[in-house]
């Protein structure tokens, strides 16, 4: 660096899909680059820590592999030839290819694409805007939240809980179903704090030893999709030895006599052999919380990614209201604060044009939309035209197979607004090179914490990148659609949202750089009593009608009322002895963050864990190439003995670049897209495969 260089520190907040959302403090280099970026000491939740792959965000903004102009396809798909063309001829393309699928066949033939690659409502949100002005096929968002969420609200009545700084002023910390060493580093601050200052204990519960649990003074390791199982004879055990609070859940829960009955034949004789986890280490955990009332339960997005996972979720919320530690600062459950910002994003996403007859198709499905499948068209047109933002599902979406099969089509157009040349962008016909979050207005909130924030714009993009609200403003033009909306700048946008939220103007937001939004004590602990209409707490979950989402998908009529070990996982069979799950690694989310040098080095090649034992059975070394396969396809990556699993189980980190994998095809080859009970979701840690040392290559 130049040592005349003028730095000024600005204040931001990441993008990435992470809970924490983290408060940034980014050197501004001379108005024109980015040099150190560091987790702000003024904000509560971040407290100055932030996770290394963003704090080497430098590598990124700056890399030299970045999309920098409009690109039309100039060889076969997928063939990575492609000829710079200008803005407008990019855009004009799009616009005519649009208008002629919609000619032709319909406006739902063309599907607007987009995920949480920003958190930024601006730029992640505002392809609504043009999906509902013109009648395109809605999107229904399925990959990330969905089962954890209903789990959670189904016992509370709305998404939100205890504040999660009270972690670091409890005696136990029990950090369920995430990794946040791994995915929110910030949960490991407070954690730690408490441990530090109060001689806390960390109590992780996993599927594997992972960074998380290695950290941990209680490890729980479980088979996958046994949660409930667990919480269960822990419940049990709770109840048998007198540690369950009576008087608490007289006042608070809805039926805790019904409780009581249904779990005596749930012991932990019963969970152990369902879930493998020792009957000591069950009672002991079941003491241990029993007997602390200030233990903290932080749940996870892990719930979400089985098929039983709302089951789950359910059943480990459920033992803090056994124990009545909701009583107590530093007890009681958090997952996530959607409750609590009450963002009108209706300019945003232009809410007032949404026609409910327009189609919705699930995001998880795009394997067997692209391909056909009449069901996931909801007997609609076909999908002609696409343009995707911020999401890359050539890599993450179920079902790679058939993912790759529609995006192979001739008949379909796609568009795909990227960063870098990622898989998708590969598959396209337009390619448009678009900014990052230091480089454009937006406004984010962290679901893991209790801020929203402004992040503004410090420096300018390189080449020709253009935002996502630019690219649908331009084709909102083109398109013939009309809405407010598409004439605002994003920060206009920003302020009409916050004022219609009712939290003021973008400039008092400004002012504050970060707002609390908590709700008061009382309220955070619900003791004034949960937000169901009774005030109760609801052991009996009704999940025909829950508090959130879209109900009545999947087989929701078979789920079990009570906590209890739903039996709809992939079980492993004679085919398929193993089970599988795609756990997040520490340097790559989802595949952000795969094409910087300093991530790339410490995931290295795509590995999957097996457990010694079983490794032997099969005649595999550690370093030994595997081929994993099911009804669903094979993928070959490098095996790596860890006997941090349960027998039977295998765990591949991170979702690497399919060219990453011997042989091509990644690992959401094997993921499945059926809709998980209640509200819709895919169940990217439930798969059943079979393994085998791979076959050297022809």
């Amino acid at each position: 660096m130049n040592q005349h260089a003028k730095i000024d520190i600005r204040h931001s907040t990441c993008p990435h899909d992470c809970p924490s959302a983290c408060a940034l403090d980014i050197e501004v280099i001379d108005g024109r680059s980015i040099g150190r970026v560091r987790g702000s000491k003024q904000q509560t939740y971040t407290a100055g820590v932030v996770c290394a792959k963003v704090a080497r965000y430098a590598e990124r903004i700056h890399h030299p592999d970045r999309l920098l102009y409009p690109m039309r396809r100039t060889g076969p798909k997928g063939s990575g030839q492609f000829a710079r063309i200008s803005w407008d001829e990019a855009l004009d393309e799009i616009a005519a290819r649009f208008d002629a699928a919609e000619r032709e066949f319909g406006a739902q033939s063309v599907w607007p694409y987009y995920y949480a690659g920003t958190m930024g409502l601006v730029m992640r949100d505002g392809i609504n805007r043009l999906s509902h002005v013109k009648k395109y096929s809605r999107f229904y968002s399925t990959i990330c939240a969905n089962i954890a969420r209903v789990g959670f609200s189904i016992g509370t009545g709305k998404i939100a809980g205890v504040d999660p700084r009270e972690m670091g002023v409890s005696d136990l910390v029990v950090i369920w179903g995430t990794n946040p060493v791994n995915t929110q580093v910030n949960v490991m601050t407070h954690a730690m704090r408490a441990r530090k200052e109060r001689g806390a204990k960390i109590a992780a519960v996993d599927i594997y030893n992972n960074d998380t649990v290695k950290q941990a003074d209680i490890k729980i390791i479980l088979r996958p999709g046994t949660d409930a199982a667990f919480a269960c004879g822990v419940m049990h055990v709770l109840f048998r030895e007198g540690l369950a609070d009576r008087a608490y859940m007289d006042k608070y829960t809805d039926c805790p006599d019904e409780l009581e009955a249904h779990l005596k034949t749930r012991t932990p004789e019963w969970a152990s052999a369902i879930s493998g986890v020792p009957v000591e280490e069950i009672e002991a955990f079941a003491r241990l919380v029993g007997q602390t009332k200030r233990s903290f339960f932080r749940l996870g997005y892990g719930f979400t990614r089985s098929r039983n996972g709302a089951a789950q979720m359910h059943a480990a919320l459920c033992i803090p209201a056994v124990t009545g530690a909701w009583q107590y600062e530093g007890g009681g459950a958090f997952f996530n604060n959607a409750a609590i910002w009450r963002f009108n994003e209706a300019v945003i996403e232009g809410h007032d044009a949404i026609d409910h007859a327009t189609r919705w198709l699930d995001q998880s499905k795009i394997g067997r939309i692209l391909t056909g499948d009449a069901e996931s068209l909801k007997g609609g047109p076909p999908v002609k035209a696409m343009l995707i933002q911020n999401t890359n599902p050539m890599t993450v979406a179920p079902e790679q197979t058939l993912v790759r099969e529609g995006f192979a089509r001739e008949d379909l157009f796609v568009a795909v607004h990227e960063q870098f040349m990622t898989e998708t962008a590969g598959m396209a016909d337009i390619v448009l090179p678009a900014t990052m979050f230091m480089e454009h207005d937006d406004l984010y909130y962290g679901g893991g914490h209790q801020h929203i924030s402004v992040g503004a714009k410090l420096i300018d993009p390189p080449g020709e990148c253009r935002s996502n609200h630019q690219v649908i403003q331009a084709l909102g033009r083109r398109l013939g659609a009309v809405h407010p909306g598409f004439e605002m700048s994003p920060r206009e946008l920003i302020d009409v949202t916050l004022q219609k939220s009712g939290h003021g103007g973008i400039e008092d937001l400004e002012a504050d750089i970060w707002r609390d939004l908590q709700p008061d004590f009382r309220t955070s602990h619900y003791l004034d009593g949960f937000a169901h209409a009774d005030k109760k707490f609801h052991f009996k979950a009704d999940w025909a009608n829950p508090p959130w989402g879209n109900p009545g998908l999947g087989p929701w009529d078979q789920m079990p009322g009570l906590p209890d070990h739903w039996t709809i996982i992939e079980e492993a069979d004679a085919q398929h002895p193993f089970r599988l799950a795609t756990s997040p690694s520490r340097s790559y989310l989802n595949t952000s963050f795969n094409e910087t040098p300093g991530s790339q080095a410490r995931e290295g090649v795509p590995t999957v864990m097996i457990h010694p034992e079983d490794a032997a059975a099969l005649t595999i070394a550690d370093g030994d190439a595997v081929t994993l396969g099911n009804m669903r396809g094979e993928t070959t990556l490098t095996a790596k003995l860890f006997d941090g699993v349960r027998r039977g189980v295998l765990i591949a980190e991170s979702i690497h670049p399919n060219k990453a994998h011997i042989g091509g095809r990644g690992i959401n080859t094997l993921t499945g897209a059926d809709v998980v009970a209640p509200v819709g979701g895919a169940a990217f840690h439930d798969n059943k495969v079979w393994v085998r040392k791979a076959l050297p290559a022809a």
